[in-house]
């Protein structure tokens, strides 16, 4: 365990892909308690396509990471000292934790307590069983509300929110098409989780897949990537058809906005259903979907698949794999065993 507080501190804004000037590692003293809190050792931290639209000059729905603040990110800890009941030592949470080993929590800067006795590995629950499996699971039946005998398109399928995401429209009865890179990840899809068909976008023939796995278009479209693979799908769409805007992480390492999409006639002539969310506006309902999620898991319904990285100093790196779909499933770096 170090005995000093190692950071990741924004150190500039970067022009694509992240780099050594984008951050500054450095270490300083273990956050001193008062009374009513209690320190966090930070053992696993999530690497997800938002870490990269937060450290943007754009606000999203969070203000960008400020230069000389720490990282933000999802992270698990465990309560390693505490002046607090309400976070007893021993106790598992989640919640922003930030790229650093140790942080504060509180009444006033609240993480949430992971039940006792979750039959899971530790970074499942910042998987299936954490922001990107709620993500899933809202985004796909309250939006995308997938009917039996329907087409659904997921794109980035085989990673953690679309991963999710298919299966889910599997179990309600519909026809599932995943979106992913490379021979694997596609054959994934289709043996382990019980995907219909796989687009593999890296192939050249991509688009005449897409055709060939949706002879009877699309009524569901989980997007997660945009650009040209989004128009493609758009164009493809049924009539009354419903698109859940999850994420557009094509362009997040991109200098300047997208200039699209361009085909947006297909969404009004066949009168599509086009919503964006941010899952935290369901931050009172996780409960609901946890429960539901962890049944799955438990009853071996619901598959997930984890890509380790492990070490801290390996943060920026693990963030640049993300984008270059060197990931299977939710991809999560061990700080500590």
């Amino acid at each position: 365990m170090p005995n000093q507080n190692r950071r990741f501190l924004l150190a500039e804004r970067p022009d694509g892909p992240v780099d050594e000037k984008t951050f500054n590692l450095i270490s300083d003293e273990i956050p001193s308690i008062v009374d009513g809190e209690a320190l966090v050792r930070v053992k696993w931290i999530s690497i997800d396509p938002t870490n990269r639209t937060w450290i943007g000059e754009r606000p999203t729905y969070l203000p960008p990471v400020a230069i000389g603040e720490e990282m933000r990110a999802l992270g698990l800890g465990e309560v390693i000292e505490s002046k607090s009941d309400e976070y007893p030592v021993g106790t598992l949470v989640t919640g922003l934790t930030g790229w650093q080993d140790y942080m504060v929590t509180s009444a006033q800067m609240p993480l949430m307590k992971v039940p006792e006795g979750i039959p899971v590995e530790p970074q499942t629950l910042l998987g299936v069983l954490g922001m990107t499996g709620v993500t899933a699971y809202f985004g796909m039946l309250e939006i995308g509300e997938p009917k039996e005998g329907e087409t659904v398109v997921v794109s980035a399928a085989a990673g953690a929110v679309g991963s999710v995401a298919g299966q889910l429209a599997k179990q309600r009865g519909a026809r599932v098409v995943g979106i992913a890179g490379g021979p694997e990840k596609c054959a994934w899809l289709v043996d382990e989780l019980g995907f219909d068909a796989a687009v593999d976008y890296k192939a050249d023939d991509w688009r005449a897949q897409l055709k060939a796995a949706t002879p009877d278009g699309i009524d569901v479209d989980f997007e997660n990537v945009g650009g040209e693979i989004m128009e493609a799908v758009f164009s493809r769409l049924n009539l009354n058809a419903r698109v859940v805007l999850c994420g557009l992480i094509s362009g997040y390492n991109d200098k300047e906005p997208a200039p699209g999409p361009r085909s947006f006639g297909n969404l009004l002539v066949q009168r599509v259903k086009l919503q964006g969310f941010i899952i935290l506006d369901y931050y009172p309902r996780f409960p609901e979907a946890l429960e539901a999620l962890g049944a799955m898991v438990a009853a071996g319904t619901l598959r997930s698949e984890e890509t380790v990285v492990k070490g801290f100093e390996q943060l920026p790196r693990a963030l640049n794999m993300l984008f270059a779909g060197e990931n299977t499933g939710k991809l999560v770096v061990q700080i500590e065993d």
